[in-house]
Parts: structure tokens; C-alpha cells; sequence
């Protein structure tokens, strides 16, 4: 999950007059007469040419370079199979540098100069919004993997299309769904959130916190901490000193790992741990917190390797055999952006058609079946589904609710650090 993915890194903070600026200078700049999108008939030859920004540096570079990979296996898999309605696919990639700037003048080169069929989207919210309003003034469909963020969706976009399970807010959810669903004698009487000052991470928490509060769970600390915090824990010390069984921590990446090593340092071990991002990270959580340390925390997801979702194994298989390494350490950031081709795909065999304006049509109704289950969305691109629990158990993450879904039984009390 991911990415963002559920975005799964520390997000730089850039004003939002920025963002604004950039996506209006570049929007007035748009002549009178707006080109329309690619049209081209079901019956022709020519390569389908998508053209993508990602961050291949800068802040960003990390999961942008997992993006990237997800597109090209997607379009390695696909072409294999002969294309998209006998179109050879070809993958136009540029560099945005992670930034919001750089992303407006990329899709407008790529949509205006270089005259592609189609765009993928970018990674990170803070992209995904300049980005998906410029490809609506050319009436281009926009569908991405990693920027769910509130304000994505506040813009009201008929073209944009989230392929995650929902939107990122939403994905502490399964958490409480859990611990609600407990008998009132087992759930937690008492309550801790400490939370990145961030878009993304802290709207989690206190989503949690909302529902935790209404069922009568006593909140003894909430409060966020900027991205700068080169300690957390004295962050730490004020959130455990109400005793709280269970703690809610609404973070990205290097926070959750900071957060983890306090609690240890302060020999603090909470009935439960949630954290909403970091820990969903198979390869990074348990090298940078230790694989001993991992058990028993919750994260959420939205793929794991023993998924049955359409055509999982055979994307597994594909990915090592292109990339290497093993199926425990495939990034989410790779899953979502293989589906977003998959969504593509879907269209194409429904329709007989791979233009922009089917493709918006196509997609506001019905489910779609993808590696990460099945899609759906409403009129601005918000997924209708939900996020996965899972729990780290035995040195892997573990699917645990809802049962339908689930691989283990969910562990609580959270077991010891092992130090």
C-alpha cells in the first residue's frame, strides 16, 4: 500500500499558492481553441503512446522509481499479449524532479508537443492535483496510483481515476473496524495519538480518533508534531504517560521508525499499535526498526503477496523475473501502478475502444478487477472500497481483517520488544 500509496514517504512541504500558481500559469497559457484528446480508432497500428511524469529524483525519487516500474512490467506484460487492441504500448516517462511545478510543464509538453495518446498519472498527491487539472482542460483521462489526498478530490474532477481501494484518508478505517467489532470487555478503554503534521498521516488518526471517542475510548493524548522533530521521543514520553493500551500513530515513513525506536528506548509496549504508514513497508520497517521489533504492529494495505486477486501470481512471477528479489519485497507503489494499466486494459476489451472520452465514460460505473481486488468510483475518481488490516506477524505483514480476507487471526495483546 501504495503510495500517497498510500503515500509511504516523508512529504516536503511546499505552500499551496505554489502548487496553485503553477497549475493557473500554466492553465491561462492554454490557447482558446483546446486540443481534444486522442481519439484514435480501435482499428489502428500505431504504438499507444502514454506519457507519464514521476519523480526519478528529488524527494520522490524513492517511490517514483517504484512506480515506474509497475507501468513498464505492465507494459512489458501487455505487449507480450500483443497490446492494447493490437496497439503496441510505449511508455513516455519524464523526469518532474518531485516537483509540483515541474509536473504542470511535463503534461503539458507531453499533451501539447509530444501529442501522446494517453497519461498515467504521477506519484504524490501534491503532483497529482496540478497535474490532473491541466489533463482536464485538454479533456484527457487521468488515471493514478498515488495521490489520494483530500485535495485531489476536493477539486472535483470528472477525468481523474484513484486506483487504490479508497482514498488515503480513509485507510484507518479497517483499524477501528476492528477494535470495534470486539466485545466491549476486550476493546481498549484508553487512547493515544501522536501524529506527523501532515496531509495525509494526521486526517487518519483523528478519523480513528472520532470513532475511538464516540465508542467511548478515552483519548489521554493527541497532538502532531512537525516533520522536523529530530527526536520524537519526548513526543513519545507525553503520548505513554496516560498508560494508553492502545496507541494510534498517524505517520509516514522516518517518523514511524522514530516512533518505534522511542517506545522501545522507553520500554513502552501498548496492547495495540497502529501506524498508518511505515510499517506497511515489507523490506524498510523491519531494517530500520529491527525484524524482531516488528511483531504484533498493525499498518494497513491494499495488495500482499498471497493475494488471489486477478492475475496476482502471474504478476508476482513477471516481477521477479524482471526485477528480481522475491515477492516479500515488492513495494505496493509497483501493485497500484500495474493496476492502473489493468484499469486501462479492462476498458479497452469492454469497449473496443482506447480514447480519452471512452475511457472517462467507461470508468464512472461498474467494478473493476484488479491486483488490488475490485475498483470502483464515484463522479470525482474517489474509490467506494476499503483498505486491508494487516499485522506483523512472524517477521512478515499478514492480512487480519476483515475475515473474509483474512490469513491469521489478529494478535492482542501486542507481544514484547524484543529490545
Amino acid at each position: 500500500m501504495n503510495n500517497n500509496r498510500l503515500s509511504k514517504r516523508w512529504f516536503k512541504r511546499v505552500p499551496l499558492v505554489a502548487v496553485v500558481g503553477a497549475a493557473l500559469v500554466v492553465l491561462s497559457a492554454c490557447s482558446a481553441s483546446t486540443p481534444k484528446a486522442s481519439t484514435t480508432p480501435a482499428a489502428s497500428t500505431k504504438p499507444l503512446v502514454i506519457g507519464i511524469s514521476l519523480s526519478l529524483t528529488g524527494d520522490f525519487a524513492d517511490p517514483g522509481t517504484a512506480v515506474k516500474k509497475g507501468y513498464e512490467l505492465w507494459a512489458d506484460t501487455v505487449n507480450a499479449k500483443g497490446g492494447v487492441l493490437g496497439r503496441q504500448v510505449q511508455l513516455k516517462i519524464v523526469d518532474d524532479l518531485s516537483s509540483p511545478t515541474q509536473v504542470v510543464t511535463n503534461y503539458q509538453n507531453l499533451i501539447t508537443k509530444d501529442k501522446v495518446d494517453l497519461v498515467f498519472g504521477p506519484f504524490s498527491s501534491l503532483l497529482t492535483v496540478p497535474a490532473s487539472a491541466l489533463a482536464n482542460r485538454y479533456h484527457y483521462a487521468f488515471i493514478e496510483s498515488a495521490g489520494g489526498g483530500p485535495k485531489v478530490f476536493a477539486q472535483n474532477l470528472g477525468n481523474l481515476f484513484f486506483i487504490q481501494p479508497g482514498p488515503i484518508v480513509k485507510q484507518g478505517d479497517v483499524f477501528a473496524d476492528y477494535i470495534l467489532a470486539l466485545p466491549a470487555g476486550q476493546r481498549p478503554k484508553t487512547a493515544a495519538y501522536p501524529s506527523l503534521d501532515d496531509p495525509f498521516a494526521q486526517p487518519i488518526a483523528a478519523n480513528i480518533q472520532t470513532r475511538f471517542e464516540a465508542a467511548g475510548i478515552k483519548t489521554v493524548y493527541s497532538a502532531t508534531y512537525p516533520a522536523e522533530t529530530p527526536d520524537l521521543t519526548p513526543i513519545m514520553t507525553k503520548a505513554i504517560a496516560g498508560k494508553p493500551d492502545v496507541i494510534v500513530s498517524g505517520t509516514q515513513t522516518l517518523d514511524a521508525y522514530q516512533q518505534v525506536k522511542a517506545l522501545i528506548q522507553l520500554h513502552y509496549n501498548p496492547k495495540w499499535l497502529y501506524m498508518s504508514n511505515g510499517a506497511n513497508s515489507p523490506v524498510e520497517f523491519p531494517s530500520k526498526v529491527g525484524a524482531a521489533n516488528t511483531e504484533g504492529v498493525f499498518s494497513s494495505g491494499d495488495w500482499f503477496p498471497s493475494s488471489t486477486a486477478t492475475g496476482s501470481a502471474d504478476f508476482i512471477k513477471a516481477y521477479i523475473k524482471k526485477y528480481g528479489g522475491n515477492a516479500t519485497g515488492i513495494d505496493n507503489s509497483s501493485v497500484e501502478a500495474y493496476a492502473a494499466g489493468q484499469v486501462l486494459e479492462l476498458v479497452a476489451a469492454k469497449t473496443g475502444k482506447v480514447d480519452n472520452a471512452t475511457i472517462i465514460s467507461t470508468l464512472h460505473s461498474g467494478t473493476w478487477p484488479t491486483l488490488l481486488g475490485d475498483l470502483s468510483w464515484d463522479a470525482i475518481g474517489e474509490p467506494q472500497g476499503s483498505y486491508l488490516l494487516v499485522q506483523w506477524q512472524k517477521g512478515a505483514l499478514k492480512p487480519v481483517y476483515p475475515a473474509a480476507i483474512a490469513q491469521a487471526s489478529p494478535v492482542a495483546p501486542k507481544p514484547n520488544w524484543a529490545g
